[in-house]
Order: C-alpha cells, then sequence, then structure tokens
C-alpha cells in the first residue's frame, strides 16, 4: 500500500487532469488506469467560467482523491496564495507546490520552493513538492515541513524519461523511509517502470497519458507498468555486470570426442 500524509491507496499512479481531448477521455483514462488520485490546477478550475463547475463535478463524479496544484506560479507570494485560494475551492490541506523558476524549463526555483513549503506547512498544509533532484535541496524541504518528496526525472511533459538514474538513485538511498514520487519527465510505460526498478514509492504524470494517441489505452498500460516496476523491486532485480556470466552450469557438461 502507498500512504501519503497517513492516507492509504492502492494505485501508485497519479495522474493529472489537464489537456485531455475532453473531459469524457479524462474521465475514461482515470478509470482505465485505476489511480485513487489525480491533480487539478486552481487555474483549470478558475478560468473554466460556466464549465468550471461541471469539470469539477466531473472530478468529484470519479471518487479519487484531489491534489490541487500551483502550476504556473513563479514566485513565493503566487504560490502561497494560489494554494490558500485551492484549498477553500476544493475543500483539502492537500497542496502540489510548484515555484517555476526557468521558463523554458519549468525547472523549480528550489529557494523559492524551499520558502513556500514551510510557509503552507506551518499554515496546516501537506506539502507535495515538485523538486529536483538535488540532495540538498530534498534535505531543506523535509526541514521545511515536507514529509515526501517529489523530484523531476526530466523537464515537465518533454517524455525524456529517467535523465539522472544516478541522482535518482542517490535520493532513494539517503532518504530510505520518505515516500518519494516522480513528477515530470516520463514519456512511456517502460520509463515508470524504471523509475519504479528503482525503489521509488509512485508516478505522477500528466501529458504522456492525455496526448497520446489513445490517452485510454496508455492510461492502462502506465498503471500495469508501475505495477511491474514496483514488484520488479520488491523481488531483487540483478544487477548489471560487466562480464559474462553463463546462466548454463559447466560443470557437469557432456563431454564428446
Amino acid at each position: 500500500m502507498l500512504e501519503l500524509y497517513g492516507q492509504k491507496f492502492s494505485s501508485r499512479l497519479l495522474l493529472g487532469t489537464a489537456l485531455y481531448p475532453s473531459p469524457a477521455i479524462m474521465a475514461d483514462a482515470v478509470e482505465a488506469a485505476r489511480n485513487e488520485i489525480v491533480t487539478v490546477s486552481l487555474r483549470r478550475e478558475a478560468a473554466g467560467g460556466r464549465t468550471g463547475g461541471k469539470f469539477w463535478s466531473l472530478i468529484q463524479s470519479l471518487g479519487v482523491r484531489v491534489l490541487p496544484n500551483t502550476a504556473g506560479c513563479h514566485s513565493v507570494k503566487e504560490a502561497v496564495t494560489t494554494a490558500q485560494m485551492a484549498r477553500e475551492v476544493f475543500a483539502t490541506n492537500w497542496i502540489k507546490l510548484e515555484v517555476i523558476g526557468n521558463h523554458d524549463t519549468l525547472q523549480p526555483d528550489v529557494f523559492g520552493l524551499v520558502e513556500a513549503a514551510g510557509i503552507l506547512s506551518g499554515d496546516g498544509f501537506e506539502v507535495f513538492p515538485y523538486t529536483t533532484d538535488d540532495l540538498v535541496v530534498a534535505e531543506r524541504l523535509l526541514e521545511a515541513g515536507c514529509k515526501l518528496l517529489m523530484p523531476w526525472c526530466a523537464p515537465i511533459g518533454s517524455a525524456r524519461g529517467p535523465q539522472n538514474v544516478d541522482a535518482l538513485r542517490s535520493l532513494r538511498g539517503h532518504f530510505p523511509d520518505v515516500p518519494l514520487i516522480v513528477d515530470a519527465g516520463i514519456g512511456r510505460p517502460s520509463h515508470a517502470a524504471a523509475v519504479m526498478e528503482l525503489g521509488y514509492d509512485a508516478v505522477l504524470l500528466n501529458t504522456a497519458v492525455a496526448k497520446a494517441g489513445d490517452p485510454i489505452a496508455m492510461a492502462g498500460a502506465f498503471a500495469k507498468a508501475i505495477e511491474a516496476g514496483r514488484e520488479a523491486f520488491l523481488a531483487g532485480p540483478l544487477e548489471p555486470r560487466d562480464m559474462a556470466v553463463p546462466s548454463t552450469p559447466v560443470i557437469g557438461m557432456a563431454a564428446f570426442s
């Protein structure tokens, strides 16, 4: 079971709700993924106008836990204000905290992120920080009150997959008891399986499913890949070797003359 801030979940896949061809396809993708947590942007809800209420009703009908996010925020003040508004709109203390520092890479502003995380944690929020794979930043976020970490494996929406496996492995090794969720950069189910094999607890993605040729089928594929990656990690995958090792015993083989 996946445990996040005292809540337990069967699925280790978290899905975003943006960019889908239609709300109906988004809903079907969530069902196909069998996931229990979806992220929703306050900007998406607020910008929806008359359709915003319908979208929120659709999300509620899915029976999933909502994780509001501060997507698009570029300052501490903006992120904190957005989080406070999201708590009122979505009636939850959960917040996926994003403080973007670079317009091109959408890399987090880690200094602002730590500051905002401290403010929100002190205000009773349960913070899901979108961060880099830097160990020092991770330590600062935990000191700020975060109980989990959400490192990227590549820039948002890039679909590149894990770019620095050593850094991801190092994070897992340094924080064995902290829930780690890979967020951003996943493009294929094989990417998700790969990070789960490193011992990560879950994967959050959006674009890879929403912009797929068949979002519903892709959601199901990711769900299976994440389950397979988790099972492989628990089973203890064979580590890479420098030399070839025969799989058939040499001793006892028949000798022909």
